[in-house]
């Protein structure tokens, strides 16, 4: 069953197009993710579907409520968890919920019992009495998860759910979201950055200058790559992608002077390829693809620069196809 319907989603600000005519749509019960480089459009796209921006061209349902008709419908199917800070940090976990609570207009005899539920989902119920201040940034984004769940909503938005911090603490939470989906059954729709927490998702939309750009299961997409990844050090990279194009047919791409094979055979092929090459190699390893081999094979690049604005990186793709 979709809860969400995408059809030729269009936004652009002041000439330039954040989200480019993309369409999908997303099935009850799954982690859903939108992967790509900050600027790319994954923000403006949740913050479409969530209703907080109107598209300039496209349709749009969430839950089947058509997201310019029936705003109020759809704000009531989804919970939100954005990817600036939203608590009020001078308030106690158990007050923030409640403020929140109130908005949507959950029964005054049910509130408790919903409080207790989603503080003790992530962890926080015996923290409740306490002052957002002083919790650790991992806390306050577990009681943002709770505070989107209040409600009972339909549809959890995660929009990058990590992003600042620590790797540890990352891990963490995404046991709580994980938790979430196994005993809820909801709908999780996430954007991100990392490669790993991809992995996570059901299915995938890789995104890139407001196009999708490839869309299918993690495992799907990284078997689209064509296999092993060999990757070459050497003093004379564009000789050395030189003399495997000519020599094998490949197309190797350069990423900083490292030159990386997508191949299907690389056990087999790496002993023909120390036999045969002429140019000096520093060193090789071979490894299976992943979702940043992806990335690689359909853009020719990696995901990196995160701090590139929306503009900044439209600027980039203006000039890149003008070279």
């Amino acid at each position: 069953m979709e809860v969400i319907k995408v059809k030729n989603l269009v936004k652009k600000y002041n000439g330039l197009t954040a989200v480019d005519h993309i369409s999908f749509s997303v099935e009850k019960g799954e982690i859903f993710g939108f992967l790509g480089p900050n600027g790319a459009g994954k923000t403006t796209t949740i913050n479409i579907l969530a209703t907080l921006l109107a598209p300039t061209e496209g349709e749009v349902c969430v839950n089947n409520f058509n997201i310019l008709t029936q705003k109020d419908q759809v704000r009531k199917s989804i919970g939100l968890v954005f990817q600036d800070p939203s608590l009020d940090d001078r308030l106690t976990a158990e007050e923030n919920l409640y403020f929140h609570a109130r908005l949507y207009q959950v029964p005054a005899n049910e509130y408790k019992k919903r409080m207790a539920e989603v503080l003790a989902l992530v962890d926080l119920l015996d923290r409740r009495k306490d002052i957002v201040k002083t919790f650790s940034g991992g806390m306050k984004r577990r009681l943002e998860i709770a505070r989107g769940l209040i409600h009972h909503p339909a549809i959890l938005f995660l929009d990058e759910p990590t992003l600042g911090l620590d790797p540890q603490t990352r891990a963490h939470l995404w046991d709580y979201i994980l938790r979430l989906k196994q005993e809820k059954q909801m709908t999780i729709f996430m954007t991100t950055h990392y490669m790993n927490e991809a992995e996570y998702c059901d299915r995938l939309v890789i995104i890139d200058y407001g196009k999708i750009v490839a869309f299918d299961t993690p495992a799907n997409l990284k078997k689209a790559v064509g296999g092993d990844i060999i990757i070459l050090e050497s003093p004379q990279p564009y000789q050395l992608k030189q003399e495997i194009k000519q020599k094998y047919g490949l197309e190797a791409k350069e990423e900083n002077g490292t030159i990386i094979i997508e191949i299907s055979n690389g056990k087999t092929f790496l002993p023909r390829l120390f036999e045969e090459l002429t140019t000096k190699v520093t060193s090789v390893s071979l490894r299976e693809p992943t979702l940043d081999d992806v990335f690689l094979h359909l853009t020719g690049r990696k995901i990196r620069d995160e701090e590139a604005s929306p503009l900044e990186r439209m600027r980039q793709h203006r000039f890149h196809h003008r070279r």
